[in-house]
Formats: C-alpha cells, structure tokens, sequence
C-alpha cells in the first residue's frame, strides 16, 4: 500500500536579502491560437501573422517579485505612437474572429511597483483577400480619316488584400503574357485605390472575343486560397444607358401617388438597376422593384433627390436623377388680413408685411403703431393655397381695451423646487396676458442644455413642466419664458426656477482593511464624498453588528460636519473585528466598513525561484524549494512562526508543519524545502503568518511536477531546430533581444543583401535554422541569448558540436557560455569568435567540463553595423571528449553531416509529394 503522508524537512538556514529580493517586472510575449507565421522582420521586431477570422491569442509571460500585473495596449498602426486602451488586464489577450482594422502593434505591460515597468511589444499582421472586382472600358479612335476605326478595350481588375496579391490574366485557359501575344498589354496604373491591374486588348482582334479571367492570389499565405472573376467579352459587350419616364424635376401635390420608371435602352451584360434616395435612405412605404419606384401618398419629408443608378461593370454606372419636389402649402401662400370681417387698410399706423427677417420665413405680420380707440377689433388673418387640395387657414386676435402685453413670473414659494431623486417634480411659471401666450422651457446651465426629454426647448401651454422620476442630474436652473407668437410683437418675457433634486449620500471608504499591531490606537473616518444635502445629519457606528455610543460630539464649525470619527485607544483582540458608520444626511444612508485587526498580512510566494524542484530519480521522489516573502511585515506584530500545510491535489490527506522564524523585515526572502513529493503528481501548498495576535492572512499556490532534461545519451543528441518547440531552447530575459527560427520560405524578402545565410545546414529552403537580425533598432554590443535546457551532469567531459554562419563586413562576436547551476547560476566562457568568415557554414567542436548540472548559452553580439547577422545550426551534445582533428574554419567545402542532412531531408519532401 502506498503511504501518503509526506516527510517535512527542517527549515534551511535563511538568505537574508532585504530588499534586494524585490524584483522589478520582467516580460515576454508568447503566442497561441491560430498564427499562421511568427517571425522576425528587419528591424528584429516580432510580426505575429494571422488569418482575418481566425483567433488571436497573446500571452505575456512575466517574471518579478511581487507578482506583476499586466496590462494589455495597443496602437492604431506603427506610425503612431500613442497607446489606446484595452479592457485586457491579465496575461492572456484573447481576440474571437481577428478583423483586419485589429491589426497593429501590441504592448504587454507589466507592473509591481519595483523599478520600471517591462514593456514588451509584437506587431500583428491580419493577412486577407477579398474578392476582386472587373471592370471594363472601351475606347474608339478613328484611324486614317474614316476609312476604319480601331476599337481598345481595358480590363481593369482591383481587390484589397494583404499581404499584396499576384494577379494572372488568363484568356480561357491560356495564361496571358506580354511576350506571348503582341495584342495584349498588362499593367499596373498609377493612383488607385487597392491593388489593381489593368489588361489592356489593343486594336482589337476576332479572336479577343472570349472569356476573361483575373486571378489573385497571396500564394496559399494563412492557408488563404486563390480568388478570381471572369468576364465574357463579345462583340455586344456595351455600358448601360438609361432614360427616365418623368422629367428630371416632378412636381406633385401632398398625399397623390408617385410612380416613376427608371428604363434601359442598352447595356450587355444586362445591367443591375438600383434605387437611392438622398438625403437619407428611401422612404418608409417606397418600393423599389427593378426599375420601378412607387411612392404611395407622399408628403413633404419624401422631397429630394431620387438616383436610378444602372451597374454591369463596363464603362462608368448610368445614373439618372429626380427631384421630387412634393408642392408645400407655404411656397405658393397667399394672406389676405381683415379687420371686423373686412380687408384692413393699408396706413401709416397700421404695417403688414411679409418675411420679417426677425420672423421664420413665409410669414405674415400685422403692425399697429401708436394704438388708438378706433383701433380695437377683430383681426383675422387668412391663408390660401391656389391650385393645391388644402383648405384656407386662419388666425384671429381681438385687440380691444382688456387686451394686454404678456408678462411672466413665478408662484410665491415656487422659485426653489426640491424633490427627493425618483420624484416627480413639477415647475411652474404663471403668465398673464391677452391672449395668453404659451411658455417655453429650457435649461439655463451650459453644460446641460438639453431638458430631461432630450430636447432644448419645450412648451407647454399651462405654464407647468412636468418631470417624471428626477434624477441628480437634472438639478439645475430652468428658465420660462413667453412664446413670440400672442398677437403682439414684442420680445419674451422671462422668469427662473430653481431644481434642487435630493439623493443620498456617497461616502469614503466603502470598505478598508485597517491592521495594527496590539495595544497601539485607531483612528477610524468615514467622510461624506457628495450627497443632497451635503451635509452628515447623524452617524451611528456599529462594531460586530452592535450599536456603539456615539463618538464625542465635532465641535461647532461655520459648515456642516462632512465627515464622523471613532477613536480605538487600543487594538485588542477582543477590539478587533467589523466596524461600521451609517451616515444619513435625512435622504437616504450609506456605509464605511472597516475591518479591524492585528492579524499579518499574507506572505508572497516568490515565483521566480530558479529551477525550484528537484528530481530524486530511484525514489520516484521530487523536492520544491519553497521561498516567500512577507507583505508589510512591520504593520503589526513580528511574525513568530509559519503553519505549513501541504496536501496532494485530489487527496484530503494534509500534512500540517510549524515553521519557526527570526524577526522577519520587509524583503527579506525565506526559503523551506519540500521533500518526498511524489512523481507526477501536483501539490497545493497553503502558508500562514502567526503573530502574537494569533493566525494572519493564508497565501495559497499549486506547485505542478515537471519533467527535467535527462542528461543527453550517447547517441546522436543534435537539434536540428526544425520543430517550434526548438528542442527546449528558450531565450534569455536579460538579454537585449532574440534569436529567431527562420527557413529560406520565411527569411524577410527585403532582408539586408550580403549577410547571412541562404539557406540552412543542408542547403534546402525548408531547413530551419536560429540567427540574430542586426538591423535597427539593434546598437552596437547588443546580445542575443540563446539558453539550453537544464542538463544534469552524469559524465566529466562533453563535446558541444554545432554549425556557425559568420557573413558580413559588420559582424560582432559568437560566444559559447557554459552555465553551472549548482548553488548559482555562474556563466563562463568556453569558446567565441569575432568578424567575417564568409558566406559558408563552419563546424565548431568545443569541449567542457561542467561540474554539475548545466546548461549552454549561444550569446550573439552585434557589431558596427546592420550587415551582421550570425546563424547557427545542428547544435549535438555528446558525452566524451570532442574529435583531435578539428575542421578548418576557412575550407569551404561540404561536410559529410550536410550531405547526410541533405539527402535526409531530400527523402522527406519525396514522401511528402508523394503523399
């Protein structure tokens, strides 16, 4: 049976750093989901490639002690440079169904408040195609006169893409040339939008008359496939033309029934007719059908510009355009004034006129000047509409001695209005006149100046505006004013209200977290952020659900008291616990909590433990190294011992372990080994601070098996980096920049000429292989670190045996570090080479000797200029010391491993093919 407990050893001796365990935040972008292409461009930055549809997912790996946080930015495209915000705050950046306008450049930002932040970027490239569109023009020219003409036809073929499409013209099946066929020229016009190509048929021939076929292609790039459109010319093929059954302007009448037909009179292939209305779409009721659009009962709205516009890809659309114009009342209105039931006299007292610039326009006024006895009376004004179906209008006004100039003002008591938020409300202005004019509403404050309706101005004929409902919002000035249109031409009267809309208070904090050591005070505050009234009426404070006596008395203040206290002389357990203050300003109430205590804070498990578990192979056995940190250590009491439990995951066995410590300052990093865990499974691992106070916070994590590097074999141990995984090579955080994986098919087409290789080791274009790209931003000395697995030492001497490209007038060095991870991480150098060795690839064999387990580190430093690439390949490590004839460097000749690689190689691709 097995046994499930676990063996504990004692706590190591601790490695007091201070604060020098802090680590600032490292970063590194990792990607998953559906990239088609992750590589390298020229400036070394890193260019995500996907599918328009496809998933994009990002992960941004970080290291650092706190625990980073990450957050997610992006810019629009690489000329800009401001960030725009994501709603992304944790490593994983997730996208369903990429579109093209997502593409751009990245930022994983990572933060723990120690030093700078890490800022890692990577450029997304959204590849796509759309279908591509063919047009068709047509040009005659008159050759020797009119003896005969001669007939040029251009296919103009566009689509949108990325990366750039390739087009192929092709007559029936034949692919079209220049060279092939003297008829025919392909080109590419200047200024237009997408990538275009044009074929253009010279002086045209019988045998033109055939199908046409453009097709794109961004060559199978993401797995997108070839598009392409066909056209057939013929001796018909023609532009639309079109003819109208109205004329181009049509008048009609309010509610009649328009009908107008939009008619072809040529046009091969037939084109396609389509209906537009402008502005705004067509109207409701409209149906389009072909070339038919029917309007039934019309009304002025449906006024404007109706467009038939005939398509079938040759030569320009056909378009025709009618301007509806529905016949409105005041276009051809005529007034007619009256005075006691007959026309009124024209005189120097008494003014009519007609589109009073003060006035809307088509308007009519009557004018009295210097009012006399004789001329009180009815007035009556008269509208007609000659040859329209619409009755006269009137409007009558009795001017006699109760008449009276409207004046406005509010009710007693009614100046300041004050509800309680989700209250109706009603403000209200009296207005006196005769005729009595309606009143206008609108708000005073500027930076509200629509009304609770969502219009700026409102009437209302009783003088009330009524709201539904207040909101804080809607607090402000409202101003009333007259209506111009009472009979009189005078200016508005105008009158203010005051709304004060009441609603409860918001107070600070919500909630906190307030720790203190035993016997030291408390000052608790709850302050009122905003509220209606502003002011606190009354403030209870409660402790454990239980009604406290209220804190002595604020003393008297010119303003009102906007926050409330609690004192705690000591902090005591039996004072520890959940406090609340209730603060009421008569409309409503809210709550501060606090939470009361000495209890520690939690400890912070340090992530960035090197190599932390350790494998015990005979045992079937693994140790974890287990280091922390403690937050805040000096905010309460110190911290005597840790309760360690540990339990495997799916088991409720817990093994439960006192930890004694010393006085524990802030950073300083403790560490406890975890022995005779067993092999594969994973534990969860729980830490808690005891002070004087008792148990403080719990930290909790999962500590996962994972499988070591065995130590390499005897037999061939050699990465050919043609898997992405590249046999567990990583690369360095400390370093300045990256090696990248890349084959002769992926390699930058726009690469720098002169410098690195062609192809891999074996000389075939899908060989991968790793190098260092020194173009910009890349300086002088930068490194590129490329790191091994972790190797356990189980012989005195190795061989590290791989393949170098040194090629370029500016090339820096190529150093070959061993690094020994017994206690610590110690690098030492165990072989480098600097300059041009010219365009060949070289073997090195390096000997070493590691004292423990190790690993090796290929370290690239860039050197004057951009022409500095350096690449490796086929990288072995064997047990036992290296070949005594060691290849010379200069002899360019091939190896018996590239042929052997090449032929291997070779063999795939036939399987392949024959697949």
């Amino acid at each position: 049976m097995e046994v499930t407990c676990l063996l504990l050893l004692a706590l190591i001796p601790f490695h007091c750093r201070g604060q020098g365990v802090y680590a600032p935040a490292q970063a590194q972008i990792v990607h998953a989901g559906q990239a088609c292409v992750v590589k390298e461009d020229n400036i070394s930055e890193r260019v995500y490639t996907i599918r328009e549809g496809d998933t994009l997912v990002l992960q941004c790996l970080v290291t650092g002690h706190p625990r980073p946080q990450v957050r997610w930015t992006k810019t629009a495209g690489s000329a800009s440079d401001k960030f725009q915000e994501t709603s992304v705050f944790n490593e994983t950046l997730r996208i369903e169904r990429i579109a093209r306008t997502q593409g751009g450049r990245y930022y994983c930002k990572a933060e723990n408040g120690v030093g700078v932040p890490a800022i890692k970027s990577i450029r997304v490239d959204v590849q796509y195609l759309d279908e591509p569109v063919l047009t068709v023009h047509q040009t005659v020219s008159d050759v020797r006169g009119n003896f005969y003409q001669e007939k040029t036809v251009f296919l103009r073929c566009t689509v949108n893409s990325n990366p750039p499409a390739r087009f192929i013209w092709k007559r029936g099946s034949d692919t079209l040339s220049h060279s092939q066929d003297n008829g025919v020229d392909i080109y590419e016009p200047l200024y237009t939008q997408g990538e275009t190509k044009v074929l253009k048929l010279k002086n045209l021939r019988p045998q033109d008359y055939a199908s046409y076929t453009c097709q794109v292609s961004v060559r199978n790039v993401c797995g997108i496939p070839d598009k392409a459109i066909t056209f057939r010319l013929t001796n018909t093929t023609a532009p639309p033309a079109l003819k109208l059954s109205v004329n181009e302007t049509l008048v009609v009448n309010p509610g009649e029934n328009v009908t107008v037909q939009c008619l072809l009179t040529g046009g091969d292939p037939l084109p396609q007719l389509q209906w537009s209305h402008g502005p705004g779409p067509l109207p409701l009721g409209a149906l389009a059908q072909g070339g038919t659009l029917s309007i039934p009962s019309v009304q002025a709205r449906d006024s404007g510009y109706y467009n038939c516009t005939a398509t079938n890809n040759v030569g320009n659309p056909a378009k025709k355009t009618v301007n509806l114009l529905v016949r409105l009342p005041q276009e051809k209105v005529t007034y007619q004034w009256f005075k006691n039931g007959k026309p009124a006299r024209m005189s120097k007292r008494l003014l009519v006129t007609r589109n009073d610039p003060e006035l809307p326009a088509v308007t009519s006024s009557l004018e009295l000047i210097d009012l006399h006895f004789s001329d009180y009376g009815t007035y009556l004004c008269v509208a007609s509409f000659p040859g329209a179906p619409v009755p006269d209008l009137s409007v009558e006004v009795n001017i006699s001695s109760e008449t009276v100039p409207p004046t406005i003002s509010v009710p007693k008591g009614r100046a300041v209005v004050t509800v309680r938020e989700g209250s109706p409300a009603e403000l209200q202005c009296e207005v006196r006149g005769k005729p009595r004019p309606p009143v206008l509403w609108s708000r005073v404050d500027k930076e509200a100046a629509l009304l609770p309706s969502g219009l700026p101005l409102e009437e209302t004929p009783d003088g009330k505006l009524r709201l539904e409902r207040v909101s804080r919002d809607m607090s402000g000035t409202y101003r009333c004013q007259t209506a111009r249109y009472n009979g009189f031409n005078v200016r508005p009267r105008e009158a203010q209200v005051q709304l004060n809309v009441q609603f409860p208070p918001e107070v600070e904090p919500s909630s906190q977290d307030v720790r203190q050591a035993l016997g030291r005070p408390v000052l608790l505050r709850c302050s009122l952020l905003r509220g209606s009234p502003q002011r606190i009426a009354s403030a209870l404070w409660r402790f454990k659900g239980q009604l406290l006596p209220p804190p002595p008395a604020v003393p008297v203040a010119a303003e009102a008291p906007d926050h409330s206290e609690l004192r705690l002389d000591a902090v005591t357990r039996d004072s520890s616990g959940s406090y609340e203050c209730s603060v009421s300003n008569d409309v409503g109430s809210a709550a501060c909590l606090f939470q009361v205590s000495a209890k520690a804070y939690s400890p912070e498990f340090y992530f960035d433990t090197p190599n932390p578990t350790r494998s015990h192979k005979l045992s079937k056995n693994y140790s974890y190294v287990l280091q922390w940190t403690q937050r805040e250590p000096d905010a309460v009491d110190p911290v005597l011992n840790y309760r360690l439990s540990v339990r495997q995951l799916n088991q409720h066995n817990t093994m439960v372990k006192a930890i004694p410590v010393r006085r524990v300052e802030k950073g300083q990093l403790l560490e406890y080994i975890l022995t005779d865990l067993r092999v594969p499974h994973s534990y969860e691992v729980r830490l808690t601070p005891y002070t004087t106070f008792g148990a403080g916070d719990m930290a909790s994590r999962i500590i996962h098996y994972t499988e070591p590097i065995n130590s390499p074999n005897l037999s061939d141990n050699t990465c050919h980096f043609e898997d992405e995984k590249i046999c567990g090579y990583t690369q360095d955080l400390t370093d300045n920049f990256d090696w990248t994986r890349q084959n002769a098919l992926t390699q930058n087409p726009k690469r720098s000429p002169n410098t690195g290789p062609p192809t891999d080791i074996s000389g075939t274009p899908e060989g991968y292989y790793m190098f260092i790209e020194t173009s910009r931003p890349r300086e002088l000395g930068d490194r590129a670190r490329l790191v091994s697995p972790l190797y356990n030492a189980s012989a005195k001497f190795y061989c590290v045996s791989f393949f170098y490209h040194m090629y370029g007038k500016h090339i820096g060095s190529l150093n070959l570090l061993v690094r020994s991870r017994n206690k610590e991480a110690l690098d030492t150098h165990a072989w480098s080479l600097s300059g041009n060795k010219g365009n060949v690839w070289q073997q090195a064999h390096v000997p070493i000797n590691p004292s423990g387990p190790f690993q090796i580190i290929f370290e690239g430093v860039r050197g004057s200029g951009y022409l500095g690439d350096i690449a490796i390949d086929d990288v072995t490590l064997k047990k036992g010391e290296c070949p005594r004839k060691q290849m010379d460097p200069n002899k360019d000749e091939e190896t018996e491993a590239q042929k052997a690689r090449k032929i291997r190689k070779g063999k795939n691709l036939e399987a392949n093919l024959d697949v």
